[in-house]
């Protein structure tokens, strides 16, 4: 099993009140000090009525990134595709992944915000199957040449004309071959998403406020799925984000999770889940009443704060009840203020030097030893 590798990704989580620029601009700090400390890749959220997540195109977040960084990968997690044409899609991330020298990833999903699908006039019950169309005909723009006539449910894709001399009927394809990685974001039980990832050989990304359980069933259907289509599942390529606040004490690391920005955005985010497809998935046991979902849960069970020492043990704990995973994403949320970015910047900092290479060489010890029993 090859390394742990680190990942940042940012909703974005801001408060309304906040000046809009300086969301943007502390996010693009947030990124470039990722990219100085070696993490591996950098993901940003996409929502477009949301006040509280306020990227609107992270295409844009991106292309800006990529000229700021010199080595990370980063990508939009996911990218909406209900909400764009396929082909638009497809010449975008073509363009986006020359103009990043090839740093690019991607991950494909249809989001779950209802004002998002009011505003474009498209109804819940089909974001999924718009998503999954999407996803083939950008596949069929990348892996074959014009001319094209691909015909779906929800868009239409024609190109037919060409004139070598003068030189249009061609579309960029990317720089990676065939393409740039892609994710796909899993949040529940028995996950379509998980079933669409493993049907196209995408990799599973699972969501940072899913319980071990929830994480334990996406891997589990993931794998199911893959095999499916005769093909097996690698955990090495299983994304898994969890929010990882790291200070020297454990003491300290929970009195500042419970007073920066973490409780406040696994507040909101129990709130609109609740109203959506419900808190079973954030819940230990399914079956508790929602009452149970209390600041100490959300403390205790689906955030990770300690010292260097205990975070480790408590990842270690999550490898051994899920298995093997590829990468470790961990969340970044708003900064308060001065004091409080520093306290974020120096927990991304031990979570990279510190907590990756030794839960890496654990892990590794670990199967090594399950191993010798073979």
């Amino acid at each position: 099993m090859p390394d742990i590798k680190s990942g940042i990704f940012i909703m974005p989580f801001h408060p309304p009140d906040k000046e809009l620029a300086q969301c943007h601009d502390e996010d693009m700090e947030l990124l470039i000090e990722s990219d100085k400390l070696g993490i591996d890749e950098f993901w940003v959220g996409e929502h477009h009525t949301l006040s509280w997540e306020p990227i609107v195109s992270p295409e844009m977040f991106i292309a800006a990134g990529f000229r700021q960084t010199e080595q990370i990968r980063i990508g939009p997690a996911p990218l909406l595709l209900n909400f764009h044409h396929p082909a638009q899609v497809a010449n975008r991330l073509s363009f986006l992944d020359h103009f990043s020298h090839g740093r690019l990833n991607i991950a494909f999903g249809h989001g779950g915000a209802p004002s998002d699908f009011e505003l474009y006039d498209l109804q819940s019950s089909e974001m999924q199957k718009m998503s999954e169309e999407a996803m083939g005909m950008i596949l069929e723009m990348w892996e074959k040449e014009p001319p094209y006539e691909i015909t779906g449910n929800y868009w239409n894709i024609v190109l037919k004309s060409s004139d070598e001399d003068i030189g249009y009927g061609k579309i960029q394809k990317p720089l990676q071959t065939p393409y740039p990685p892609i994710s796909v974001p899993i949040t529940g039980y028995n996950s379509n998403s998980a079933k669409i990832a493993a049907k196209y050989g995408f990799s599973p990304f699972s969501h940072s406020i899913t319980s071990l359980p929830v994480l334990k069933d996406n891997w589990r259907t993931y794998s199911r799925s893959r095999r499916l289509v005769n093909a097996e599942p690698d955990r090495s390529n299983w994304k898994l984000a969890r929010t990882i606040f790291i200070a020297d004490s454990d003491e300290e690391a929970i009195k500042k999770a419970r007073n920066n920005s973490i409780v406040k955005a696994y507040k909101y985010l129990a709130s609109a889940i609740k109203k959506g497809p419900g808190l079973a998935i954030m819940k230990s046991d399914p079956n508790e009443p929602d009452s149970e979902i209390t600041e100490d849960y959300l403390i205790n069970e689906l955030v990770i704060a300690g010292s260097v020492e205990t975070v480790i043990g408590r990842l270690q704990e999550i490898s051994e009840y899920l298995g093997p995973f590829g990468t470790l994403i961990n969340m970044s949320f708003d900064w308060i203020d001065e004091s409080d970015k520093r306290d974020w910047l120096n927990s991304m900092a031990l979570f990279q030097n510190e907590v990756i290479p030794k839960l890496s060489s654990r892990i590794n010890q670990l199967i090594a030893s399950e191993n010798s029993y073979d």
